[in-house]
Order: structure tokens, then C-alpha cells, then sequence
């Protein structure tokens, strides 16, 4: 079965690495994770449960195509921000909103 997977964060912090010319600065999102969710996927689209209360960065990763959409009530359609079989994303989202994110799957 296929399945998005959806972790959620309340915190990050910045890393910095300082090397013979450069400085490099690394976002991170601190764990552990404020909650965890599975979808699975279908031709029809299926929607997470809300965001938790305190959750402002959102990392999404899926074993199979599918689309995405965001809101208080979102309906996923076929053709919008489409993500590949086995990739990871992150998302910051305000603090305190009432955000779902909904997923089909596609090809």
C-alpha cells in the first residue's frame, strides 16, 4: 500500500560548520517530533487529521507519486504539487493554525 508519511516538528535550529573559506549554516528540525502521521494513498484523496497546536515545520516524504494540497479543509487534485516516489520535503506553517494537508496518488 502506499502511504505519505508526515512528521511534524516545533522547533529547528541552525547548525554552523566553519572551514578553511567558507561558513556554512544548516537548518534542522530539533526532535523528537511533536506528532506523526500516515496516509494512505488511493485514487480519491484522503486527509490528514490538523496540525498540532505548537507544529511550524512539516516534513513529508511518500514511497509512491502523489499531489498535494494545504488548507482548513483541502481537497487533493491530480496535476498540483505533484511529488515523486521516495521524496522527502519540508514545510514551515504558522504556528497555530488549523492547516490539514490531503494527498492522492498519482502517476
Amino acid at each position: 500500500m502506499a502511504t505519505l508519511y508526515i512528521t511534524e516538528f516545533s522547533r529547528t535550529t541552525v547548525t554552523g560548520v566553519t572551514g578553511p573559506a567558507t561558513q556554512v549554516s544548516t537548518p534542522a528540525p530539533l526532535v523528537p517530533p511533536v506528532a506523526e502521521q500516515a496516509l494512505a494513498l488511493s485514487g480519491t484523496s484522503a486527509q490528514s487529521a490538523a496540525f498540532q497546536n505548537d507544529t511550524t515545520l512539516v516534513m513529508v516524504s511518500t514511497d509512491a507519486p502523489c499531489c498535494l494540497a494545504w488548507g482548513d479543509s483541502p481537497t487533493a487534485t491530480l496535476g498540483a504539487q505533484r511529488m515523486a516516489a521516495n521524496e522527502t520535503r519540508f514545510y514551515g506553517i504558522p504556528k497555530g493554525s488549523s492547516l490539514k494537508l490531503a494527498a492522492i496518488a498519482t502517476t
